[in-house]
């Protein structure tokens, strides 16, 4: 069994000897350095599972040994120790490569969290080096994507908060995925939450809980999204959507570590890494005054920006081979491949909504197609697809005159037209005594078409 070890660099000899019993007690060999030129040296002659450093030190300070290890021993995560509210000099420490931060006075329980992050940061595993480029989630082979997985992996390193900006479709929530996945949280829960989807009222109980008859509605207690996210990490998606008022407890919530579930009296400490993102220019929003300056200083403190999928067209082929091998298997019909117009139609293609209108677009042309081939007609780039021009009167569902029925009173126009879709199945199914060719050909689609929604409507 592997002994770990640590490197404790303060000047103050109580705090030393606080944090040695601390971690002798984890079962961790710690040795101890009162400045900046004796910790360098034990660095030099030992590797270390973690490194814990106070900021004021006699001769520096320790964002220049964070610098330093980054350097010279950059597989040891490095927690720098601040002053009490200090916010700004802990988030210097962490765009210097620290790994996590522990405020003074220090509580043992925040430190052992920490102390055990960083350990399973330490564990034996596939060495990777900037020259190791697994694709993970992030698929494609261009010099844009491979920079970002290099990015990814060395941000899953840190405790840092991230702030992803990207357009629309560019694959934002997957960036977040890879940075949880290569962390010391992998085990833990990942929960992704679209800011934008939550009513304003229902905001502060969805993130941070609620206690049973706090409310008119509330019938049993809520964890909420930050306490479900213990442990593990909150991606908030569409950040700039969140109303100021929010905002603020928000801020204080990353700050303190801590939420208060509505109706309750005494704040809850929580464990959670917050990832961010937006397609939207948070600087700007910040100058208009919609979203606050000092949560986005809080939540921006490392930026990581996804290509948008026209600069990375090389990339298309193989998200594309990937992306229909999914939906052939999701809907249990045979593969389809792209020819090279399509590819070429493809690769000349803005793309505004990114690898999402990719996968829409590659979802589509799958069941209009005739056959395993997609061709460039099939893509329908720039509109929808065309609805055939062929009618009949003996087609099911149509009324007279070719025009569909509409109820009266509002409807869900979604539920409605699947309600259509799936009685015009039915009775073509029937009217071919439920042999799905003859169905398929009565409809004027493929028989893959027909498989495709026969599954997606659960019609199996």
């Amino acid at each position: 069994m592997t002994t770990h070890t640590a490197l404790i660099v303060d000047d103050e000899p109580d705090i030393r000897d606080l944090l040695e019993i601390t971690l002798t007690r984890m079962g961790i060999k710690a040795q101890t350095a009162s400045d900046l030129t004796s910790a360098r040296k034990l660095l030099d002659e030992h590797n270390f599972h973690l490194c814990l450093t106070d900021m004021n030190l006699p001769d520096g300070n320790g964002i220049e040994l964070v610098q330093w290890i980054q350097q010279h021993a950059p597989a040891t995560p490095v927690a720098v120790i601040t002053a009490y509210g200090n916010m700004d000099t802990a988030i210097q420490s962490l765009k210097a490569g620290a790994f996590d931060f522990v405020s003074k006075p220090v509580e043992l329980p925040r430190l052992r969290e920490l102390v055990n992050s960083a350990l399973r940061l330490s564990q034996p595993k596939r060495e990777q080096n900037d020259g190791d480029d697994e694709p993970g989630l992030l698929l494609g082979n261009s010099p844009q994507i491979k920079k970002l997985r290099n990015q990814t992996r060395k941000l899953a390193r840190s405790q840092a908060p991230v702030f992803i900006s990207g357009e629309s479709g560019s694959g934002k929530e997957l960036v977040a995925r890879m940075i949880h996945l290569q962390g010391p949280r992998r085990e833990g829960p990942f929960i992704a939450v679209n800011c934008g989807a939550i009513p304003s009222e229902l905001m502060e109980s969805e993130f941070f809980g609620h206690k049973k008859g706090s409310f008119t509605g509330a019938i049993e207690n809520k964890d909420g999204l930050f306490r479900s996210a213990n442990g593990g990490t909150l991606f908030l998606d569409e950040v700039a959507d969140l109303p100021l008022a929010m905002q603020v407890k928000l801020l204080r919530a990353i700050q303190e570590k801590a939420v208060r579930p509505v109706g309750d009296t005494k704040e809850v400490a929580v464990d959670i890494r917050v990832l961010s993102a937006t397609h939207k220019n948070l600087p700007d929003l910040v100058q208009e005054g919609s979203f606050r300056q000092d949560l986005y200083y809080r939540i921006n403190v490392i930026e990581l920006v996804v290509p948008p999928l026209r600069d990375r067209a090389d990339d298309i082929a193989l998200l594309s081979s990937h992306i229909l091998e999914r939906i052939a298997r999701e809907y249990e019909c045979s593969p389809a491949s792209l020819t090279k117009a399509a590819l070429h139609h493809l690769q000349g293609y803005d793309f505004p909504g990114n690898v999402r209108e990719l996968e829409n677009i590659l979802e589509r042309a799958f069941t209009l197609c005739d056959g395993d081939a997609i061709d460039a007609n099939d893509l329908h780039l720039g509109n929808g697809a065309q609805p055939s021009t062929q009618s009949s009167n003996n087609d099911p569902g149509l009324v007279g005159d070719g025009s569909v029925s509409v109820p009266e009173g509002e409807i869900d126009l979604e539920g409605y037209l699947e309600t259509i879709e799936r009685q015009t199945i039915e009775k073509a199914l029937e009217a071919t005594r439920w042999n799905k060719t003859a169905a398929a050909k009565r409809l004027g689609i493929s028989f893959r078409a027909l498989r495709y929604r026969l599954k997606k409507l659960g019609m199996e």
